[in-house]
């Protein structure tokens, strides 16, 4: 509980004290989006799942997990990105807790037994909603760090925020962008990993992707130009994220027993 507790304190903290964040202001509207989407939907998310996984829920085991993988990404962008601050150590205990758990729930985790439970359903859409995320993800980013790099300049969103370099595009380019893809290939072969990694992101990318929503919300707030097309693409992405999770949770079928091998 002590990831409930210290993922509360920060976010009520960041959001209701004037002035706390030392962050370039460019920067403040998506870090009030990440902390309200963090403390209204992903911790009372993070208490459910874990409350019916303790009692042997499968499909509640895999959403824990999803939800803390949300939090591990969250807090290591947290600690590494956002300007130092009197939270700062409680960052740092948030990025190791939820790597501690996240990593010991991933080596607990029986695939063999998640694929049995969900059958020999089509994974045909899940499949290609983790290989459009792949490119979506590697199209925008990329469109932002190659022609910086070509120029031998800085892209604009690491220029505008003061940052030597953008700890979002590191995370995104080099550790998810790759989990989908190698998640989307191992479902594609039936593989039991693809099953639970797939639980996993679905989960991660509904919650992240609803606080990409929040983020845009306080830039439009703070008076930010947000183009349109951007707000549909992530919005639609979402709504369809979150409608493939309820699915694939719902077909690993209710019934309780052991959750872990």
């Amino acid at each position: 509980m002590a990831t409930v507790v210290l993922t509360s304190t920060a976010t009520t903290v960041g959001l209701f004290v004037p002035g706390f964040y030392r962050d370039a202001p460019v920067l403040l509207p998506q870090v009030y989006g990440q902390d309200l989407l963090t403390l209204v939907v992903a911790v009372p998310a993070l208490v459910a799942s874990l409350f019916f996984a303790v009692r042997g829920s499968l499909r509640a085991y895999v959403a824990w997990l999803g939800v803390t993988g949300y939090l591990l990404y969250t807090y290591a962008s947290y600690a590494f990105m956002t300007a130092f601050n009197e939270l700062y150590l409680v960052y740092v205990a948030l990025l190791w807790l939820t790597l501690f758990a996240f990593v010991d729930g991933m080596a607990r985790l029986d695939p063999a037994a998640l694929k049995r439970r969900i059958g020999e359903s089509s994974v045909r859409s899940y499949v290609a909603f983790q290989l459009l995320l792949v490119g979506l993800v590697s199209a925008l980013w990329l469109s932002a760090v190659l022609p910086a790099i070509l120029a031998g300049t800085t892209p604009p969103s690491i220029a505008d925020a003061g940052l030597p370099t953008s700890v979002i595009y590191s995370l995104d380019l080099g550790i998810v962008v790759p989990a989908f893809a190698l998640s989307a290939h191992w479902l594609r072969n039936r593989r039991p990993w693809g099953y639970a990694f797939t639980a996993v992101l679905l989960v991660k990318i509904a919650t992240l992707g609803g606080a990409v929503l929040a983020m845009t919300l306080f830039m439009i707030r703070d008076g930010q130009s947000v183009p349109a097309p951007q707000i549909v693409i992530f919005g639609a992405l979402t709504l369809v994220g979150a409608v493939l999770t309820g699915r694939f949770l719902y077909s690993i079928g209710p019934e309780t027993g052991p959750v872990v091998d």
